[in-house]
């Protein structure tokens, strides 16, 4: 019977460091703890999902990511959204999109004291720059305990998502300084 051909969790590479979620289960406490801090700065996150190993799938160690994610205190999540900052546009982005969004992140900032967040997983990089714009638009209006709850949601996401693009891209050194 031949064998059903699929992606494997963690591919070997010939004279390199296993990836993906085989990568990361094997990893000391101390390099998955480092890794993690690379997708949310909080110590408590990426030191409760490093315990936690070994995964038995990406899935569940993803949940395992979001569960953290919702125990953070309230210092933690002030924590982890001061070490965020705002993304540049693109390089090939007009000067007008380039002054709009600078000053679009400099009013956030000020408003409620930390760079603003969004997960733009999903989102095709055309349609980026308007995103955020947009996004900020829209809750630079909210209340500031309104928007810690979203900002706290938009940085479970990102985490979600960095941690994914780490496992997909084999975990190598270079991901953990990131």
């Amino acid at each position: 019977m031949p064998a059903i051909p699929g992606p494997p969790l963690a591919p070997r590479r010939t004279g390199g460091p296993v990836g993906g979620l085989v990568g990361f289960n094997a990893m000391s406490h101390a390099e998955a703890a480092t890794l993690l801090l690379s997708c949310c700065h909080s110590l408590r996150w990426a030191e409760r999902v490093a315990a936690h190993r070994p995964y038995p799938t990406v899935d569940a160690l993803l949940a395992a990511a979001d569960e953290a994610g919702y125990d953070l205190s309230r210092a933690e999540l002030d924590g982890a959204l001061a070490a965020e900052s705002s993304l540049p546009p693109h390089p090939g982005a007009p000067p007008a999109a380039r002054t709009a969004l600078r000053a679009a992140h400099a009013a956030y900032e000020s408003s409620f004291g930390h760079a603003f967040v969004i997960s733009l997983d999903g989102v095709r990089p055309g349609e980026r720059l308007d995103q955020v714009l947009a996004g900020i638009r829209s809750r630079l209006g909210n209340e500031p305990e309104e928007e810690r709850v979203i900002a706290a949601e938009e940085l479970r996401r990102l985490a979600r998502a960095r941690l994914a693009l780490r496992l997909a891209e084999g975990l190598t050194a270079r991901h953990s300084e990131l």
